[in-house]
């Protein structure tokens, strides 16, 4: 009886300290993830800061979404337009569902490969970013060009870009060729509705 109950104390003992080693693992996963996170975006915030307000910012870029890029790790937000959720889906004419925020991404990931774009910047963002109106070496205008593909709409309090979002509207492009819940809708449903406030930029 009394090696029984050894058993089981020791079976037990084990048991709890092979659960206390698993949340070990967990909570160091979670900080070292929690760690990277912060690091990435020091480093980010750090390279904005030797920015000079409207200094142009040219580079390859790497596509984060439909309407953020990195340019030398420094993250830009396209002024003036809105695209997609990367997990965002629209719906066809046929009312079949389709991912229209990976789709998107998809599209400026295209017009941008193996060039350089040049990015003016204007303002920061409440998360360090900065927003800005982007070209390519011809001079196209890369935030017009999504809203005018219908790959974004036009947003903000200035919406400089009303004209090619009227032109994709007309023309049935993108997301407008069926129908679809404006991306800033869309993140207030699903808990992300701060993605795009902005202030002044500031050194």
């Amino acid at each position: 009886m009394a090696a029984h109950r050894q058993l089981h104390t020791a079976t037990h003992d084990r048991g709890r300290r092979g659960r206390n080693y698993l949340f070990l693992v967990m909570l160091s996963l979670v900080y070292l993830a929690s760690f990277y996170a912060c690091s990435r975006s020091d480093t980010a915030r750090r390279a904005v800061e030797f920015l000079e307000p409207g200094m142009p910012i040219t580079g390859r870029a790497w596509v984060v979404d439909g309407d953020t890029i990195r340019i030398a790790g420094i993250p830009i937000r396209l002024e003036g337009i809105d695209a997609p959720e990367k997990a965002q889906t629209c719906t066809n004419p046929d009312g079949r569902m389709w991912l229209c925020g990976e789709a998107a991404t998809r599209q400026l990931r295209e017009r941008t490969r193996g060039q350089d774009v040049t990015c003016r910047p204007r303002v920061l963002d409440r998360y360090g970013r900065v927003v800005a109106t982007c070209s390519l070496a011809d001079g196209s205008d890369l935030n017009a060009w999504l809203v005018r593909g219908g790959w974004a709409v036009a947003s903000g309090f200035s919406r400089i870009y009303v004209s090619e979002e009227a032109e994709a509207v007309a023309a049935k492009r993108g997301i407008w060729a069926g129908s679809f819940i404006a991306p800033a809708e869309w993140r207030r449903h699903n808990g992300n509705d701060t993605r795009h406030r902005w202030s002044a930029w500031q050194r």
